[in-house]
């Protein structure tokens, strides 16, 4: 499955003789001379049959933008393919294909000015879903691809049959990856259970899809426990994060186990709070903007800038691809740092740096315009987050709350 974001396609095809035939998939319609296309197709059987690339799609996508330079970006558990991938394109296409090989996290990554700086004037993104519109990227043409992989559901659902009573209101996410195999389960899933799984959506995410900084907020006493369908725990303690009051079960779909997990939630705030507590009686700020793909929010910078000034604090803007404990250390005389790049940084590595490294939500804590919760907010992309997420409004008061 993959999005293209920007709106419905439309496909003319102008009959010369014969009408040109076309079959349907999704938005567009993939002319059947490229489906079928036997050598298109025998290079496309090199890459794994249960990884869904896209590769027909691409192809036409590329060819109808009369693009020549392609930019290439993969998470580092998909690079492998990326030489196959770039070999299919330019060998059916004519075109150049550039590889971008720095880091990739998650969908806040796309590196459209990466790809605009090498000439790029089309850019795939593969593994995540399409957090960052088309219409925010400098590529005059770009698609996603979510790399969707298919597992063997019917194992998935004989599991949660087994080991999940059927009087239990579950709640059913996963990453992008395995969302064809969401869909399935929990469909097949529905008339086994006393109560149908419950889909949630946080938008602008996908029904059930999790990023490991956004997830949905379930109304405690609904629902009992999760079900989390992928093969490691970064997305999945996000939603624990958000929803402490639902017992947590992991499906990893390569090892075919259904695990219990468990979040130290006190342990997590009391964490927090301490760096909070310290930031209050910083002198100097530094505000780390992440400048890796589209992690840094500009608005979220702004806002963080109003409750600076207004504090009169002195602050110092500092733009990195990346943040660790080495790098910040060299900024010896700023005594505290909001980083605008993953709130998850903070939760998951605040404590392994020398100074207090805050999230722009910890920051309106620690600055009063903002409370600390009882559960911490998983919402940095949720549209319905608080002012200091990304897509909010930015023009809260900055006053501290009495």
């Amino acid at each position: 499955m993959s999005c293209n974001c920007g709106g419905n396609e439309v496909v003319e095809v102008k009959p010369k003789a014969k009408p040109k035939r076309v079959i349907a998939r999704g938005r567009g319609a993939i002319p059947v001379e490229i489906l079928e296309d036997p050598v298109l197709n025998k290079m496309a059987a090199e890459l794994p049959s249960n990884y869904t690339f896209e590769i027909h799609k691409t192809v036409w996508r590329v060819r109808e933008s009369g693009a020549k330079r392609v930019a290439l970006q993969f998470p580092e558990g998909l690079l492998l393919f990326a030489p196959v991938i770039a070999s299919i394109l330019e060998k059916s296409l004519g075109v150049e294909c550039a590889l971008l090989g720095d880091v990739t996290y998650g969908a806040c990554c796309v590196d459209d000015w990466a790809a605009k700086a090498l000439g790029a004037d089309f850019l795939v993104h593969y593994g995540h879903s399409c957090l960052i519109s088309i219409r925010d990227c400098v590529v005059p043409n770009m698609m996603y691809v979510f790399v969707e992989i298919k597992v063997d559901v019917d194992h998935v659902v004989d599991t949660i049959k087994k080991l999940v009573p059927k009087d239990k209101k579950i709640v059913m996410s996963a990453t992008i990856q395995f969302a064809s195999c969401l869909r399935a389960a929990s469909e097949a899933l529905s008339s086994h259970f006393d109560n149908p799984p419950m889909v949630p959506q946080a938008k602008p995410l996908s029904y059930g899809e999790v990023l490991g900084c956004t997830s949905p907020k379930l109304p405690s006493g609904e629902h009992e426990i999760m079900v989390f369908l992928a093969d490691g725990r970064f997305h999945m303690e996000s939603l624990m994060i958000h929803n402490p009051h639902l017992k947590a079960y992991l499906y990893n779909p390569y090892t075919k186990q259904l695990t219990e997990e468990g979040y130290d939630h006190v342990l997590m705030k009391e964490n927090r709070m301490k760096s909070i507590e310290k930031a209050r009686t910083a002198t100097r700020f530094g505000v780390a903007l992440g400048t890796l793909g589209h992690q840094g929010s500009p608005a979220a910078l702004t806002r963080v800038e109003r409750i600076l000034k207004a504090r009169g604090i002195d602050y110092v803007v500092v733009l990195l691809s990346e943040i660790f404990p080495a790098k910040l250390a060299l900024f010896e005389d700023i005594t505290a740092w909001v980083q605008i790049s993953c709130p998850r940084l903070s939760i998951d590595w605040g404590m392994h740096f020398e100074t207090p490294i805050l999230s722009p939500f910890e920051l309106e804590v620690a600055m009063g315009t903002a409370v600390m919760p009882s559960i911490y907010p998983m919402d940095w992309y949720s549209k319905d987050g608080g002012p200091w997420a990304v897509y909010t409004d930015k023009s809260a008061p900055v006053d501290k709350i009495e």
